[in-house]
């Protein structure tokens, strides 16, 4: 009999509250008490995962060490707990009915009728308890995706409510993130949307056994005592989630509200250790006092929508604080910069960072930015299609071959410089079949990147299809474009560097995806610290 404790998350009134920051503090809290804590997403969509989904849609695609495509939200799980998580951290209701579709199909259901109870709710549970099952963990935090009342929402509401029925009460305990808005017409905080949302879970057979209220304002005692009396809660189980500066002052801001030790009250562990926040802290202060200021430009396609580089955008919260840095950074659409624009848009930076991608719109402004930042001898980091622009542009303007392209752009081009790799070219389906997870890349000596990572031998993290044209290396490297990182197993390069400049590397994989706050990736540290070494002779 399995002892793990569980924990489920739910949202109410609002999407967006927060309920991964919140999940995620909750579990670094419990971390730091010396627990095992992981944290798992159960999504709504009927999307198998959210590889295949637009970044505008959804954000960015997470990829896990075991190559799962899975929710953003992932992200933050590692980044505060410095653990990794894998396929089993994300469920979404198109892989439950995939399963259960398959079971029938099999015939493991002995010819009775399927129905979303029990089989789909079983399905479900058996994901939850996959995890706590293992025996790594004494605490499983579950999120459960969108907002109590969604249609989508129910049958995960109802595995949890039979999973509380099934365990003993300090087993498993639900904590309700809702809202409490400011009316500024009336001057006041509202409890009413978060009676209804605490209602609605009611109706479906959960009590709820701690509610965290996200709000601009401090919530008065009274006004605590009110959403108590009327959401059948305890009062210390009230908790106040205050508007903050940054995602990392939560986890104190929880300490403070004395989350993690209601939790640990309701689960009955008994636990008189106080959390030990000091590497926390310690990035916390270097975050918040930098000694200097950098500008960076992500060049991208999708910057209408920052969470569609939400890994970026934490790694160089990482890598600034790392360095003593602020890094500010100008959101550039690719589309925008052409002849006429690049000189107005690039010349305020200290680096230029081509973003990660997919499809052909903006690739011209992505070429013109990588040729900024070399002739200009801008510090400069390419991922994936980033880097891959960036041996498009060297071929193009230093081996002057004009038509150089990838075949993802253009499948007739006459000199491929980037091509499709083998193993991707019969296939059909386009969810999940991309080269995906944790690969090894040997690394040269007296390069960038061997520098950076100390180590021969590193492990990084893909998402592509195409890949560096080995049959256009010798000339590249030739000219002067090397490739300092190799996948031992396959040939793929996976680091290019420009030689004779100050810092110009182009990475195959996703740095961004290791990064976090006890871990800041070193790529991440390596190129802004020669982002700042720039800024401060130019």
């Amino acid at each position: 009999m399995s002892t793990t404790k569980y924990i489920f998350v739910t949202g109410g009134v609002s999407s967006s509250l927060g309920k991964g920051i919140i999940a995620a503090s909750l579990a670094k809290l419990l971390q730091a008490r010396g627990y095992r804590v992981t944290i798992q997403k159960l999504d709504p969509y009927i999307n198998v995962d959210p590889g295949t989904l637009n970044p505008y849609e959804h954000g960015e695609c997470y990829v896990t060490e075991d190559g799962a495509e899975t929710d953003l939200d992932l992200g933050h799980y590692e980044r505060f707990l410095n653990v990794n998580t894998s396929q089993a951290n994300n469920v979404t209701t198109g892989r439950i009915y995939q399963s259960v579709i398959e079971k029938e199909r099999r015939g493991e259901f002995l010819g009775k009728t399927v129905q979303v109870v029990p089989h789909i709710t079983n399905e479900i549970k058996e994901r939850v308890q996959l995890l706590g099952n293992t025996g790594d963990y004494d605490i499983v935090i579950t999120e459960i995706g969108g907002t109590v009342g969604d249609i989508e929402s129910l049958p995960y509401i109802e595995a949890v409510r039979q999973m509380k029925w099934e365990m003993d009460d300090d087993n498993a305990l639900v904590i309700h993130l809702t809202l409490v808005p400011f009316l500024s017409a009336a001057g006041e905080l509202k409890t009413k949307p978060t009676q209804h949302s605490v209602k609605t879970l009611m109706e479906s057979g959960i009590r709820a056994d701690i509610l965290v209220c996200r709000t601009e304002h401090e919530l008065s005692e009274d006004l605590k005592r009110k959403l108590a009396l009327f959401c059948n809660v305890k009062e210390e189980a009230v908790i106040q989630s205050i508007d903050a500066s940054t995602i990392y002052d939560v986890p104190n801001m929880m300490l403070e509200e004395g989350l993690d030790t209601v939790t640990l009250q309701k689960l009955n562990l008994q636990n008189s250790k106080q959390p030990d926040l000091k590497q926390w802290n310690k990035f916390l202060e270097r975050h918040k006092n930098p000694k200097a200021e950098v500008r960076i430009g992500l060049i991208g396609k999708y910057v209408e929508l920052q969470d569609s580089y939400k890994s970026i955008l934490e790694a160089f919260i990482h890598a600034g604080a790392e360095n003593e840095v602020k890094v500010k950074l100008d959101f550039i659409h690719s589309e925008h910069i052409n002849a006429k624009t690049i000189g107005n848009k690039l010349s305020k930076l200290d680096g230029i960072l081509v973003a990660p991608g997919f499809g052909e719109r903006g690739i011209d402004g992505k070429v013109a930015a990588v040729q900024y930042a070399r002739e200009n001898n801008l510090p400069f980091l390419g991922i994936c299609l980033g880097m891959q622009m960036a041996v498009i542009e060297f071929a193009r303007n230093v081996l002057n071959l004009k038509d150089a392209n990838s075949t993802e752009m253009d499948p007739r081009t006459a000199n491929p410089v980037i091509n499709i790799m083998e193993d991707q070219k019969n296939i059909v389906d386009m969810g999940g079949t991309m080269r995906l997870g944790s690969w090894k890349c040997d690394l040269k000596k007296d390069s960038i990147a061997h520098k950076v990572y100390n180590s021969d031998l590193i492990e990084e993290r893909h998402r592509h299809r195409y890949e560096f044209n080995n049959n256009y290396r010798e000339q590249l490297e030739a000219a002067g474009l090397v490739a300092t990182g190799v996948n031992p197993n396959t040939g793929l390069v996976e680091i290019i560097e420009v030689k004779d400049h100050p810092w110009f590397v182009g990475v195959q994989y996703h740095p961004e995806y290791k990064s976090t706050v006890a871990n800041p990736h070193p790529l991440f540290v390596a190129f802004v610290k020669a982002v700042h070494d720039h800024s401060l002779t130019h």
